[in-house]
């Protein structure tokens, strides 16, 4: 199914690993070529893109830095001729609790997380906006609507992307240019890697479908909310990708008490139907 983009070009933030990787690849099957923004060049995603009949070049950029940032996104504009797709991708964290939270690590994950998006889209828009058309995808995170510890420096980084993606459509809208905001759950990346096995098992039990995600299925949900031909008409929109977790029900029942109850439901009803 061609969901046009082929020959488009995109631009992905933190793109060597994880989910940026991810979608770089599923962009690259759909003929998408693409700059990787990233302090870490990793030369085997750059051949798995160019196997796929996509054009790919790594961009070294610190994008809590905003100068690295400028530069980025006029070295991607200056290699590929101009630019239709961007994805804010990067981010960190530093678990910290309250009484230990550092400024080092307070501003390092505000701007990494935050201001990195901010001062790109800036960027971006002023291109896209003379071409009167693009698309963007904002990569935010479950912490947003739901508690840790150690993380209030990540939840506020993230919680203020939603509002600054808000603006963001608002102000774009008039240009054509979409906005949308793709939400994971708990995937298997870097960010997540260093989760001991005691507490990833007590992760999959507050995931209603009981398992971690895998980054390409979220590459598919960031490939619809891309496309202009499979949304052309959503922008400001938030598609939460996460297994279930930001429900995060109380675990009172068992999964076998779940199964239980709606199974003995539907028998009973059967059973009535049958006996009518």
């Amino acid at each position: 199914m061609d969901i046009g983009l082929v020959g488009k070009t995109a631009l992905i933030t933190g793109g060597s690993s994880g989910v940026g990787r991810a979608i770089a690849l599923a962009l690259a099957a759909e003929g998408t070529h693409i700059a990787i923004a990233d302090l870490n060049k990793d030369d085997t995603l750059l051949q798995e893109i160019q196997a796929l009949g996509a054009h790919a070049f790594y961009v070294p950029t610190d994008v809590s830095n905003e100068s690295h940032i400028n530069a980025m996104v006029k070295t991607t504009i200056a290699e590929l001729g101009h630019l239709d797709l961007f994805i804010n991708n990067a981010a960190v964290t530093h678990h910290q609790p309250i009484t230990q939270i550092t400024t080092d690590a307070w501003l390092k994950t505000l701007h990494t997380n935050l201001s990195a998006c901010i001062w790109a889209c800036r960027e971006v828009c002023k291109h896209m906006i003379s071409h009167k058309q693009g698309s963007i995808l904002i990569v935010g995170s479950t912490a947003q609507f739901t508690q840790s510890y150690k993380e209030a420096a990540y939840h506020i980084s993230k919680t203020g992307l939603r509002v600054y993606k808000n603006t963001l459509t608002l102000e774009m809208a008039p240009f054509g240019i979409r906005v949308n905001m793709l939400i994971p759950g708990h995937f298997q990346t870097a960010l997540t890697r260093g989760i001991s096995a005691e507490h990833a098992t007590v992760m999959r039990q507050q995931i209603p479908l009981r398992r971690l995600g895998s980054t390409e299925e979220l590459a598919a949900a960031a490939l619809l909310l891309l496309s202009d031909k499979l949304s052309p008409y959503t922008t400001g929109a938030e598609l939460t990708v996460d297994g279930g977790l930001h429900l995060r029900p109380l675990p009172l029942y068992s999964d076998d008490d779940i199964q239980n109850m709606n199974q003995s439901s539907f028998e009973n009803c059967h059973d009535e139907e049958s006996n009518g």
